[in-house]
């Protein structure tokens, strides 16, 4: 069986794929790889739904693969983190974790993501050709999550640089090359703030405590590192998508231009229309499960097309059309269940003040290339530009 998403068309507009996959059947076995193993492929908002709250999905890879043999070398705290876990250590983690990154803490960074928004665009030239991607998109979550871990700025483009090296889709040693660079050097900032207390995010994860319950080091390394690769990679792709959405539906763009208090309630329209993480991370049947009709063999791995999800007719009526009234919130971009991201409060105040500034400060901002020759990252599991060419 050819597994149609390997398409090079897919990469530039999956929905059509998936809409003919969603129709012929929701739930559908597709090839893994070259070994001739298959996993199950969900596109069915229902469908996808039922997966990521089901809690004989499990998420714990280090189970999956524990008897499979590897030559890949990734450092262990990306290999098995929190997103990586099932309860009860998943509960622990998370509850540790929230107890620091609330949205309180987002609150008190608006005016530092404003900050650095406004000199980001400061340094677009007007009437010329800049890349959104590259001098908005890239920076401004990077810069955002250090600050709000506690990462010195000297080096956040040593922390930008690794963490793209981890989503080097299809060349695995750079990706585990990065793993170790990454969480040695949080395995340093770790250290260092011990000696030097501060009141960042990452300071606060080493003083958490839940009763006589703590982070242990493995686990703070592995947080850290979570949090920093986690809590910008999505928002870049959220960005970049939700600037070529309205840029492709000039009425939608300029409504939003002439009345940029609306960018935050247009947000969750946004991440259901094209979704910054295209497939879920990992799960796999520890039984055998029925989704959609279809039963599922225990011991098989599980994707979720969360893109696919969003653009079900069945709960999003003419999905394909982006529609600012909507109802969107009930979107699954986010993920569903006790995996949700607990950094969607950062992603959208991130999006909701670079939108509404770039809308304000840039009344001629449009495409610079027609939209079939852009350039779409090459990974199924995130969906984003590698560049998007804006003429301000």
């Amino acid at each position: 069986m050819n597994d149609p998403t390997k398409d090079p068309r897919f990469l530039r507009d999956p929905y059509p794929t998936y809409a003919a996959m969603r129709s012929a059947c929701p739930v559908q076995a597709v090839p893994t790889g070259s070994s001739g193993h298959s996993s199950y492929l969900v596109t069915g908002y229902a469908e996808a739904r039922q997966a990521l709250s089901d809690p004989r999905l499990s998420k714990n890879t280090a189970a999956f693969f524990a008897d499979k043999g590897s030559r890949r070398r990734l450092h262990p705290a990306v290999a098995h983190n929190m997103l990586a876990s099932d309860p009860p250590q998943h509960t622990r983690l998370r509850k540790l974790v929230t107890k620091a990154f609330t949205t309180g803490a987002v609150a008190e960074l608006r005016p530092f993501i404003a900050e650095v928004t406004d000199g980001l665009l400061d340094q677009w030239p007007i009437g010329e050709q800049v890349d959104l991607i590259a001098s908005l998109a890239v920076p401004l979550p990077v810069i955002v999550i250090c600050e709000l871990l506690g990462v010195p700025e000297a080096d956040w483009p040593d922390v930008q640089r690794w963490s793209a090296e981890l989503f080097a889709a299809g060349k695995p040693d750079r990706i585990d090359a990065a793993s170790h660079a990454v969480a040695d050097y949080m395995t340093g900032l770790i250290a260092a703030k011990r000696l030097r207390p501060g009141d960042a995010l990452l300071d606060r994860l080493i003083a958490a405590r839940d009763g006589t319950d703590h982070l242990s080091e493995q686990e703070l390394v592995s947080l850290a590192v979570l949090l920093l690769v986690a809590g910008h990679e999505t928002t870049t792709n959220f960005l970049g998508n939700a600037a070529l959405a309205l840029l492709q539906h000039p009425a939608e763009l300029e409504r939003l231009r002439g009345n940029p208090e609306y960018v935050p309630a247009a947000l969750d329209e946004l991440l259901r229309f094209d979704s910054p993480v295209s497939t879920s991370t990992f799960r796999f049947t520890t039984e055998a499960v029925i989704l959609g009709g279809i039963e599922i063999p225990a011991g098989v791995p599980v994707l979720v097309a969360l893109g696919a999800a969003n653009r079900d007719p069945e709960r999003f009526p003419s999905p394909d059309q982006l529609n600012l009234d909507r109802q969107a919130a009930a979107h699954l971009s986010f993920g569903h269940g006790i995996h949700r991201c607990v950094g969607a409060p950062l992603a959208r105040a991130e999006a909701d003040i670079a939108l509404r500034a770039v809308l304000t400060r840039f009344p001629q901002f449009r495409l610079a290339l027609p939209p079939d020759q852009l350039q779409w990252r090459r990974t199924r599991l995130v969906r984003g530009l590698s560049s998007l060419p804006v003429l301000t």
